[in-house]
């Protein structure tokens, strides 16, 4: 598949064939397996206290003579705590139990429960290739309610990525054709109950997704445009592509991430591939940890100079 290469003034800059990896045929299921299961590994665990309603000592004897016992009164065998009492006479309340008022859950939440779902390599790889050919169908798209330029689909040139102001990432957007796209990104939803005290008192729109051939100054631009999210090409996943387990999700590619898709491979399960990204993200890895320890050297106080005598 041929597709259009443009410039940042929305000049045609020449063509660029697909790779292999966005012939892949929809397949929904596979994708919101993917989708589900990345949502799984982020969610956290929770769960009751062990102790939770057995804060207090209902153990009642129901053997003949004990004193404050519950023999011959006549009462079900629920634990009770006693309250008060007048002579030998005990007034007591269930509790501990199930059902009683303070009483424990009979299944609380357990948090040592695993949310975690496991998805196999390649399913996975099979799930980002058929989103992946997804965004490049214009109808799909369009039916997921996105507001779709015209000649979409298209490559953006490699310059784009050394844009560093949100304002200029922006500009260059629209005269691409995605300014209906910024627009509809911006509208954001109220929601009603408790979602206003749990953090998610809004539903934002998603918007457009722009994918780099590594980490470039254009994902700090990005970071504050409303709906907009910006990723290495080596990092895609399903969620990415397909937000709510809904395909089409309207994207951006450059020149060069393309590139990198046909020249490593990615997202196939030839050794290559699988030999790439496991490279690409270990030098990753150390050029954060790397700029973490210039970062603790240069934030050490300056040792005190002692003078000898």
């Amino acid at each position: 598949m041929n597709i259009a290469i443009k410039s940042m003034d929305n000049a045609k800059k020449g063509t660029a064939s697909l790779p292999k990896q966005f012939d892949e045929p929809l397949r929904k299921e596979i994708i919101k397996k993917a989708v589900l299961a990345l949502q799984s590994s982020a969610r956290q665990p929770y769960g009751a206290d062990p102790e939770a309603g057995k804060k207090v000592s209902a153990k009642l004897s129901r053997r003949r003579r004990d004193y404050k016992g519950s023999y011959g009164i006549g009462i079900s065998r629920v634990p009770r705590k006693i309250m008060s009492r007048r002579g030998t006479r005990m007034n007591w309340v269930g509790a501990l139990a199930p059902g009683t008022v303070g009483g424990r859950r009979a299944h609380p939440p357990k948090a040592g429960k695993v949310w975690e779902k496991k998805m196999n390599k390649k399913e996975n790889r099979l799930a980002i290739r058929s989103a992946m050919g997804a965004v490049m169908r214009a109808e799909i798209v369009s039916a997921r309610g996105h507001k779709i330029p015209e000649g979409y689909p298209f490559l953006v040139d490699s310059s784009f990525e050394s844009i560093d102001k949100t304002a200029d990432v922006k500009r260059v957007l629209a005269v691409l054709g995605f300014k209906d796209e910024l627009v509809r990104a911006e509208r954001v939803t109220p929601r009603t109950g408790r979602a206003n005290t749990r953090g998610r008192a809004h539903k934002k729109t998603t918007g457009i997704l722009v994918i780099v051939s590594k980490e470039s100054p254009v994902m700090k631009a990005l970071s504050n445009v409303p709906g907009a999210d910006c990723v290495a090409v080596h990092a895609l996943n399903a969620e990415l592509l397909a937000p709510g387990t809904h395909p089409g999700r309207i994207t951006l590619f450059t020149d060069s991430a393309v590139k990198r898709v046909a020249a490593e491979g990615l997202f196939t399960n030839n050794k290559k591939s699988v030999v790439l990204a496991k490279a690409s993200v270990k030098s990753a890895v150390d050029s954060i940890v790397a700029r973490a320890l210039a970062q603790s050297e240069t934030m050490k106080p300056a040792a005190k100079k002692v003078n000898k005598a």
